[in-house]
């Protein structure tokens, strides 16, 4: 490790297959914790190369306890997180609206590190129980079209990464990495990224991929839309910019999609939004993400009918009742 840490202090970067390796090595326990904080750090300080991305993404892959749910068509919505704006759950609560609409979500995530409140955080306190039991979770997909997958079951090679990184308490090259290794690996993603750098990096990974995808970056920062500004968009088909306008609904503040300084503030707001009794900015910027969603497998679908099938499943009730129907199975 001490060669690796001279090796990328003095502004080099690794190959893929070096990427991999010391990845494996730390999942191993091989090196100390010093070390490993020294080695996380300096993505920090400067750009995560694609060979370097690559080759931790497929150290995961590798070491990723797998999940086959044969050919069925399915969407993870797996934001990277990272943006500090603290907003309320939205990619967790989109997923439930699009289950809601009729379409299959695999969603992977996990606790918040550099956040309050991150999805599997919010999704424990409502009483979800998490599982890597293939049964229950094509259960809960077969009865709701949705599952969580929560990352530390899938990955126990990250064990020994897990306490660094929440001493840390910044984004690392891990958050980057969430959306890229969902164990069920889905035919289908829709991910928001914090920066432009990782979402040209992300368009580079999926493109020559099976995956129909969608990749979107608030340009105020945001690894969502938001609604606060305009949102570049690059999808297997096309690279565009969105704002509210686009969805055919206005413009909002920071302050309107808050999530909270707690886990029961976040979960309250969760469940304000899920119960269609939000405000208006938190319920459309839901919707937005939703639609979005839904046009990945829809892509010649117009947005606003996305929208409209976005407000159907929230509206109606099918997508708390859903929620509702994986707490019961879960806790089975």
């Amino acid at each position: 490790m001490k060669e690796l840490l001279h090796h990328l202090f003095t502004h080099n970067t690794l190959s893929q297959k070096e990427a991999k390796n010391i990845l494996v090595e730390i999942s191993e326990g091989k090196h100390n914790e010093t070390q490993v904080a020294a080695f996380i750090s300096v993505f920090l300080m400067r750009n995560i190369s694609v060979s370097e991305l690559t080759g931790f993404r497929n150290a995961l892959l590798e070491l990723r306890i797998p999940l086959d749910f044969g050919q069925i068509d399915a969407i993870d919505l797996c934001g990277t997180g990272g943006d500090g704006k603290n907003t309320f759950n939205i990619s967790t609560l989109t997923s439930l609206i699009v289950a809601g609409a009729g379409f299959n979500v695999i969603k992977h995530g996990n606790y918040g590190v550099s956040s309050v409140c991150g999805s599997s955080n919010v999704l424990e306190s409502l009483g979800y129980k998490f599982t890597n039991n293939k049964e229950k979770l094509e259960q809960q997909l077969a009865e709701s079209n949705i599952c969580f997958l929560h990352a530390p079951l899938f990955h126990p090679a990250m064990k020994f990464v897990g306490p660094i990184r929440r001493q840390l308490g910044v984004k690392t090259f891990f958050n980057m990495l969430g959306p890229l290794v969902n164990p069920a690996r889905p035919n289908h993603q829709m991910t928001g990224v914090f920066s432009l750098h990782l979402q040209r990096l992300y368009n580079y990974l999926f493109q020559d991929s099976e995956i129909n995808y969608t990749i979107v970056y608030g340009l105020d920062g945001f690894d969502e839309i938001s609604l606060t500004d305009k949102t570049k968009v690059i999808t297997k088909h096309k690279t565009y910019i969105a704002d509210s306008s686009f969805f055919g609904l206005g413009a909002i503040q920071l302050q309107d999609i808050h999530g909270g300084s707690t886990i029961a503030e976040a979960a309250k707001i969760f469940v304000d939004v899920l119960s269609n009794n939000s405000t208006e900015m938190r319920k459309n910027v839901v919707l937005a993400n939703a639609a979005l969603a839904i046009q990945t497998f829809k892509k010649d679908a117009p947005i606003t009918d996305c929208l409209e099938l976005s407000k159907q499943s929230l509206e109606s009730g099918k997508a708390l009742s859903g929620f509702n129907k994986i707490i019961e199975l879960s806790n089975g």
